[in-house]
């Protein structure tokens, strides 16, 4: 199977030991930004159930991440082919089984997949990160970037695109230093903050918070909330899978791959998120209040809620567009605010820093500024090399097979995805309805590429009597339903959930139409090129030579 290597295309070079690939893993995985970014959505709805919903995407994210280990130590040859590698090679692995002749639809499935996730992921950062730099400008110039002023948020998102293009054009080995940096930094800075909110709590008693104790952070009273912040919370943990990316660099990626990608999970998601949202979760109360307006597209926060009327917030507002509006407290100001987790440092700032609220917020700020950096960096290296492999594979136009003669990276994927990310950030930065609808996008090939590649691993091991029955049985099943389980819920709060508003609907439809409409036009393309080239749709025309034995099979 040609992957990494092929005439005139060039090779990637091992140069990443398990560290390398760990923290590269870990930047895609950034809780100190994605608290940031994603806490508004959560709590727009059912924010009750936010801190579980988390464990249940992180539980799902463990299942695959075990499949995905499995994996990288049956195929290390694998290179940049990651699950797009898996999926053939699995399926070919015994000829006699049943599975081998849907070997190459199992692989274009994942194959399209993984570009429905990783080439509108890394657009989904760039929206993330205009819209943190708006809220930044915005602290000392207030029209920046508002609905007079579009153009200057999506300029924003252009400018970071091409900036995190040039750096991924670079090569990784620069990626990996950056990141350490960037992954040293927001834990610091999480952590800061997480104790600072316990702390808040514990100095002021006498707020009515929107949790009576610790214990009811982690409640959940409405499956069906609990469900739609599952199909959103996953995109707080996906990244771990892009260690398997890097196979093709990684000097030992028989031992260091699987590792890697466990390692990445365990320490950004099952530590570090549940401890940050447990601190966010365990603040927010009546302390936390705003003014919006009568329409809702409006929101200014209330720094002094206790000692503030609505006409005395109307009149500080200096704004008319208030008027007729009114104060919401704790989830619900949360739900209007565009910045959330910036106003809860402000609170926190002035409370137990003596009143340096703002400089504590652009501090906190910065650092989700340098998060996102490394986390759009990480995932649109993985996404363009995935894209190297299919090239490789003739799957692709062969200009996404060929690499750099200097940095030896993928050039014409990375210049591709650098303006798809632009495009898509400009889009999304607009307004939070075009937000929604990328994550939920890029959310639903995440789910159709991990439930895949699960499958992909029982296929692996199905016809082995000589491995573990949890991890290569158990584990690919519960994996497969909870991943295709999400996927169907999406489908649900499209079209038949009673409780969800008119515009979530047609948000989820919007993205369910993107996601199948790609796939569709994806597979026409394969059954006219199968045509016009008398190739077989589900083998590959030279399976007999693709055949790959495992190293623990012989």
């Amino acid at each position: 199977m040609a992957v990494t290597t092929g005439a005139g295309g060039g090779e990637l070079k091992p140069t990443l030991n398990l560290t390398g690939v760990t923290i590269n893993a870990m930047a895609l995985i950034a809780p100190g930004a994605f608290l940031w970014t994603t806490y508004q959505e959560q709590c727009a709805w059912g924010a009750a159930s936010m801190q579980l919903s988390v464990a249940v995407a992180t539980v799902v994210a463990l299942l695959t991440a075990s499949c995905y280990a499995m994996l990288s130590k049956e195929y290390p040859q694998a290179g940049a082919g990651s699950s797009y590698f898996y999926a053939e090679a699995a399926f070919l692995e015994k000829e006699s089984h049943n599975s081998f002749k849907l070997a190459r639809i199992a692989k274009l499935i994942i194959g399209c997949a993984a570009h429905l996730y990783y080439w509108v992921y890394p657009g989904v950062m760039v929206t993330f990160m205009g819209t943190i730099l708006v809220f930044i400008v915005q602290l000392f110039n207030p029209t920046f970037g508002d609905s007079n002023h579009l153009y200057e948020p999506i300029i924003l998102c252009i400018l970071f695109s091409f900036l995190v293009g040039y750096i991924a054009f670079r090569g990784v080995t620069g990626s990996t230093m950056a990141n350490i940096v960037i992954n040293v930094i927001q834990i610091l800075a999480l952590l800061t903050l997480t104790i600072m909110c316990i702390i808040y709590r514990a100095s002021h008693p006498g707020v009515v918070y929107e949790h009576v104790d610790a214990a009811g952070v982690f409640t959940s009273h409405n499956f069906t909330q609990l469900l739609f912040q599952s199909t959103i919370a996953i995109l707080l943990v996906v990244g771990f899978e892009s260690a398997t990316a890097l196979a093709a660099e990684a000097k030992n990626p028989l031992k260091d791959i699987p590792r890697g990608v466990v390692l990445s999970l365990i320490i950004q998601a099952v530590i570090f998120y549940t401890f940050e949202y447990f601190g966010a979760n365990y603040f927010i109360g009546q302390q936390f209040a705003g003014l919006v307006d009568k329409n809702g597209a409006n929101f200014t926060v209330i720094l002094d809620p206790a000692h503030t009327t609505l006409a005395q917030a109307i009149q500080s507002s200096g704004a008319t567009e208030y008027a007729g509006g009114s104060i919401v407290y704790g989830f619900d100001a949360a739900a209007a605010d565009g910045a959330p987790i910036g106003d809860f440092c402000h609170i926190i700032g002035d409370s137990l820093l003596h009143g340096k609220g703002l400089q504590f917020e652009v501090v906190m700020a910065a650092t989700v500024v340098l998060a996102l950096i490394g986390t759009t960096l990480s995932c649109l290296a993985t996404g363009v090399r995935v894209s190297y492999a299919m090239g490789k594979d003739d799957e692709l136009p062969g200009l996404f097979g060929s690499l750099h003669g200097k940095y030896n990276t993928p050039t014409w994927a990375i210049l591709l995805l650098t303006v798809l990310s632009a495009v898509i950030g400009a889009y999304g930065v607009l307004n939070a309805d075009h937000l929604l609808q990328i994550t939920l996008i890029s959310n639903l090939g995440t789910f159709l590429l991990y439930g895949m590649t699960c499958i992909a691993t029982y296929i692996a091991f199905s016809h082995r009597a000589d491995q573990n029955i949890l991890t290569t049985k158990i584990f690919p099943i519960l994996g497969t339903i909870l991943n295709f389980g999400l996927m169907i819920a999406d489908m649900y709060f499209a079209f038949l959930s009673p409780t969800a508003t008119p515009t979530t609907k047609l948000d989820t439809q919007i993205a369910l139409g993107v996601t199948f409409g790609f796939m569709f036009v994806a597979f026409a393309s394969l059954a006219i090129r199968a045509k016009m080239k008398g190739e077989p749709m589900l083998l590959p025309p030279d399976y007999k030579q693709l055949k790959v034995e495992s190293p623990t099979a012989r």
